[in-house]
């Protein structure tokens, strides 16, 4: 395997989210271990354990590859398509699923009218008002790992726009069977490893600990002192073939944050990456399916400062913020509120004045309520997720939180995809490296 990347120079900030961290070597090890009543190793070869091996129940029914099927052959992921919709909650496996996602009887169109069709039909966007907006980039002809990772670069520089952020699509071969599978593995391209401490703590993100340990039994080395906001490498896979590449910092636009009114606020060394890429999901047209097109809009603020900031399980801020605040935690008093108001101005104004594209939750409703106008003129109903839809600060402010929608979304859409490395030939890869 080839493994092109460098240790990156610690950039980890200085404020409170810092902590010694011991041999980050050392600790996936350790992790890996106290996982592994989790996580059932399939193969061992001498003293090397694949961590990520892990046994599924329901891998009953296999193809003419040999890839076994992840549901039985009922659980369609399609229910009479149009009439019922489809299972947007749930994660595909191409490998059992693709044929069940295409219909010969789809009308064939461009890559770029379908790959904006999915966007505008994706139940969990707020914000497909710029549905016609999305900018396709066809990468249908690109075979080799490395070439991958140089699209994806491209992606993200023309996505980025000097902060003036592009919705952008780019859409790599479909899928055609397990052979030639294009993936790539992270959820998005730009995300924060977490790194988990002898003790439990995380520094960093808590909902990259898998991917970061992952990153780690694959080569990537981090910094020297692991930080808060470490970018965490792509890792590629074409074929059997898998490449772990380290995007290049110029291309990785970033905001630090700071408030107005708070100006201890910026010493807590807070940032966040200007573009949300997803990398993940699955791009069905319903005559093809693409298991690797990435996608991004551009934030919408909440998105960071409520979810990725705030949430328990992430970064989980509040306390911080409302100690620096001298609010008392106390039961009744709403300290979560008031420092939850203040991150979310933080990232509003920081975004702002770094010139960077972002929009306001109020907005976003706004936004969305004229989508759902302009649907109904076109003779289209809105499918839409109320709980992803409705913002997570202020939602009943919105315009949104008053309204009721269905859910019984159609192709094209944008799907779940299951971990690359959950998946029967995802492990089998894995052991090949590890």
């Amino acid at each position: 395997m080839r493994n092109d990347t460098q240790g990156r120079g610690s950039k980890s900030p200085s404020g409170i989210l810092d902590n010694k961290f011991i041999n980050p070597a050392h600790e996936t090890r350790l992790v890996v271990l106290e996982r592994r009543a989790m996580i059932k190793p399939t193969h061992q070869s001498g003293s090397n354990v694949c961590p990520f091996s892990r046994g599924r129940g329901g891998d009953s029914s296999a193809d003419a590859s040999g890839e076994k099927s992840p549901v039985p052959e009922s659980a369609c992921p399609v229910s009479g398509a149009a009439r019922s919709g489809i299972d947007h909650a749930r994660r595909v496996d191409l490998a059992g699923e693709a044929d069940s996602l295409c219909s010969p009887g789809q009308p064939e169109q461009s890559i770029e009218e379908v790959a904006r069709e999915a966007w505008r039909e994706s139940v969990r966007c707020i914000g497909r008002l710029h549905w016609k907006s999305l900018q396709v980039v066809d990468a249908r002809a690109v075979e080799d790992a490395d070439s991958v990772f140089e699209a994806c670069v491209e992606h993200l520089r023309k996505a980025t726009n000097g902060g003036r952020v592009i919705p952008t699509q780019t859409v790599f071969r479909p899928w055609d069977g397990p052979e030639r599978e294009v993936r790539i593995w992270n959820p998005q391209l730009i995300r924060y490893a977490g790194y988990r401490k002898k003790d439990g703590s995380v520094v960093g993100d808590p909902a990259q600990v898998e991917f970061t340990m992952l990153a780690t039994a694959l080569g990537w080395r981090p910094p020297s002192t692991p930080g808060a906001f470490d970018v965490l490498p792509l890792i590629i896979q074409s074929g059997d073939e898998l490449v772990v590449r380290e995007l290049p910092e110029e291309e990785i636009l970033e905001v630090r944050m700071e408030h107005p009114e708070h100006p201890w606020l910026e010493k807590l060394g807070l940032r966040w990456h200007a573009v949300p890429a997803m990398a993940d999901m699955v791009l069905a047209t319903g005559r093809e399916v693409y298991g690797c097109a990435p996608f991004n809009g551009w934030y919408m603020g909440t998105e960071i400062g409520a979810r990725n900031f705030g949430d328990e399980d992430r970064y989980n801020l509040l306390p911080v913020v409302a100690e620096r605040m001298g609010l008392r935690q106390e039961r009744n008093n709403l300290w979560k509120d008031r420092a939850l108001l203040v991150l979310n101005e933080a990232v509003l104004h920081s975004f702002s004045k770094k010139g960077v594209r972002l929009v306001n939750h109020h907005q976003a409703s706004k936004e969305f309520l004229a989508f759902c106008d302009q649907e109904k003129k076109a003779g289209r109903e809105v499918q839409a997720e109320w709980s992803w839809i409705v913002p997570p600060l202020s939602g009943s402010a919105t315009g949104v939180f008053h309204r009721t929608y269905e859910v019984h979304p159609t192709l094209p859409n944008l799907l779940q995809q299951k971990r690359a490395w959950e998946t029967p030939r995802g492990r089998r890869l894995l052991a090949r490296y590890l």
